[in-house]
């Protein structure tokens, strides 16, 4: 087989664990492709696309904070992006289309079912917190709606702080939601914790890149939920995995609940992502022995 390239755009990227990844997968199944990360500032986004258009790359992933802001420069929308909102993996087809999907919110639902598998089968009576407003924050909604079907969301983001723009991501999310068929109720709430809504929730996702080395301190975030009112059996997940424990994490474990960082949802979107690029099973073992 031909060698191939591929690459994972973000800024920042330094941390990133998927070159290490995609190397084991190439590995395992003998394979000479090539998967490195490019620090891409969103200025850069323009030229990365257009060296992928060309293809000097055969294929890309895209994490925080391009998630959105790459869906202008590709020609389509796999079901999978339109619904969350969100493109993490760049495909281009035979014909030099570039066409983007999200692996994101498969792999973190997939996740969230082995962290918790009681609340997966309550999912349709429960309540769960997503803490941001990004292409992560819109993945993790897509994967509670869609794939677990949970009753109720609730977002809290700094950047939803004005009348304005809290309509705007309502009015986006609620018609993505009700296009592909989902009921689940979205709401928008203040960035803070509060106790008397921790109290029905059961799942909490972090779905920031604080705490991430190379980003903002996760104190912040952490801070925005209520952790002693939370129910016994809630379940919390950082999307974060550099480093493996962060501030979010701390304040779950302390707290006695069920928590897991994002390791195992960088292993299943990557091989979710190599499957699409290569039209072979990925090595999925291989990919997650090489990330813990």
């Amino acid at each position: 087989m031909t060698s191939r390239s591929f690459a994972l755009l973000g800024d920042p990227v330094a941390h990133s664990k998927s070159p290490r990844m995609h190397a084991a997968a190439y590995r395992a199944l003998g394979l000479e492709h090539r998967y490195e990360a490019l620090h891409t500032s969103a200025d850069q986004i323009p030229d990365r696309v257009a060296a992928l258009r060309r293809g000097d790359y055969d294929g890309f992933n895209v994490t925080v904070p391009h998630k959105t802001r790459v869906v202008p420069f590709l020609d389509e929308l796999a079901p999978s992006a339109l619904i969350a909102g969100a493109v993490n993996t760049i495909v281009r087809d035979a014909s030099g289309r570039l066409v983007g999907h999200n692996t994101d919110a498969p792999a973190l639902a997939i996740e969230l079912a082995r962290l918790a598998p009681d609340l997966e089968a309550q999912a349709p009576t429960l309540r769960a917190l997503v803490l941001g407003s990004g292409g992560a924050a819109r993945s993790a909604v897509c994967a509670l709606a869609m794939n677990l079907g949970i009753r109720e969301i609730a977002v809290r983001a700094r950047s939803l702080k004005t009348p304005e723009s809290e309509q705007a991501f309502l009015g986006e999310m609620r018609a993505l939601l009700t296009r592909a068929g989902s009921a689940t109720t979205l709401v928008v709430e203040p960035f803070e914790a509060n106790a008397e809504r921790e109290a029905a929730t059961s799942f909490v996702v972090q779905a920031t890149s604080a705490g991430m080395h190379g980003a903002e301190p996760g104190e912040g975030v952490a801070e925005r939920v209520a952790w002693a009112s939370l129910p016994a059996r809630a379940a919390a997940y950082d999307v974060v995995y550099v480093p493996p424990v962060t501030p979010f994490l701390a304040a779950a474990e302390e707290h006695g609940l069920r928590a897991a960082n994002g390791i195992g949802m960088l292993a299943r979107q990557g091989a979710l992502a190599f499957e699409l690029w290569l039209g072979v099973a990925a090595p999925l073992d291989a990919m997650l022995t090489t990330l813990v």
